[in-house]
Order: C-alpha cells, then sequence, then structure tokens
C-alpha cells in the first residue's frame, strides 16, 4: 500500500468466503466520497465524461513529456504531444528513472478509504512502472468504484485465484521520519493525479 504506500503480493489468498464480504456498505455517491477521500491523500481528481479523457490526462501531466503506457492501455485516453515510451522490451530501473511520468488503468476504487487498487493486467503494466517514475496518472471509471474494502475483496476474488500481484495506493508514496516530518516519494511517486470517468448519465 502507498501513502500509505504500496503494496502487493504475488502469493493466492485464496477464495474469499461470502461472509468475508457481504456487509459491504451501501453509499449514495460513492465515486463523490472517492474522490474526497482521494484528496485528503493529497492527491488530484479530474473529473470528466468519456469523450474528455485525453484532455484530462494531459492536464493531470502537467508539461510531462517522456510518458510510460503499459501495453493494453486505451488509446483514446493518450493525448497528443507526448513523447509514449512502451516498456517493450523490459524497461531496465535507469530507464524508468529519466521518464517523466506513467498512465496507467486500474481495476478498482474503493470509496471510504480513497484506495486504488491494481492488478497488472492490461493498461496497468508491472508493479516497477508505477514505482519509480515521479508522476503516476491513473484513470478508473466510475462503474469501478465499490464502497469499501470487504466489497473490494469480493470483486478482487477472480485476480486473487488467477495469482496476479495486487497493488493498493491510497495517495502519493510518503513516509514519517522520526520527527514524524511527512516526505512523499521516498518509495514511489512522489505524486498522483486520478482521472475519474463518470458514465453519460453521471
Amino acid at each position: 500500500m502507498r501513502g500509505g504506500g504500496r503494496g502487493g503480493t504475488g502469493a493466492p489468498w485464496g477464495q474469499p468466503r461470502r461472509s468475508d464480504y457481504a456487509h459491504a456498505v451501501e453509499l449514495a455517491d460513492p465515486s463523490s466520497l472517492f474522490v474526497e477521500r482521494v484528496e485528503d491523500y493529497q492527491a488530484t481528481v479530474i473529473r470528466t465524461g468519456p469523450e474528455g479523457v485525453a484532455a484530462a490526462v494531459a492536464m493531470s501531466l502537467d508539461g510531462a513529456r517522456r510518458v510510460v503506457v503499459p501495453a493494453g492501455f486505451n488509446a483514446s485516453w493518450v493525448p497528443d504531444g507526448i513523447d509514449v515510451v512502451l516498456d517493450e522490451p523490459v524497461l531496465s530501473s535507469a530507464d524508468l528513472d529519466g521518464v517523466e511520468a506513467v498512465v496507467t488503468s486500474a481495476v478498482l476504487g474503493i470509496a471510504v478509504t480513497g484506495t486504488i487498487v491494481l492488478d497488472h493486467t492490461e493498461g496497468q503494466g508491472r508493479r516497477a512502472l508505477t514505482l519509480v517514475p515521479d508522476l503516476h496518472v491513473c484513470i478508473l471509471t466510475a462503474d469501478q468504484i465499490v464502497g469499501d474494502v470487504p466489497e473490494a475483496v469480493g470483486r478482487l476474488s477472480a485476480s486473487v485465484d488467477a495469482g496476479r500481484p495486487l497493488t493498493w495506493i491510497s495517495g502519493p508514496s510518503a513516509t514519517v521520519d522520526i520527527e514524524l516530518i511527512r516526505v512523499h516519494g521516498v518509495h514511489g511517486p512522489r505524486t498522483l493525479r486520478v482521472v475519474l470517468v463518470d458514465s453519460p448519465t453521471s
């Protein structure tokens, strides 16, 4: 976990029991709560309709030019005017250190905690892509927002069964030193920006 940190596991946890997530909370507006909680972590959120995603990504990149785009990322979300860096062949740590940002999608977001979860399938890339560049721009759609952690665990059962690593992101990378001074960017990107894509009827 990040900002909090970023955390993950490559080992299957086993199929979650239904009782583990049967009491998921019901929220009137999970997307708005998600935005509020993400911003509590000093991350930036831009809400947009499907037609405005590329422009919102460009705004979130804030002038970054060399940007890692993982395989399977939605091509219509990639803005013009950036130097797309592909992870094929696999980029070294030094190569990743030389890029300014990474853009990814995610598997879901959790409203009550403001957490984003990646299972590193298409459009999300391997874990290193979201750990080294200083800026992470992540795109989520409103239908990917769940209420709470138990509901998220239920939704993630297929990823767990497949043995995929899970990265749980709560804000930009941060830690606190012995004097309780919060420091960003120690274990991952210093800046997280989220683009939340509302449905046309939202």
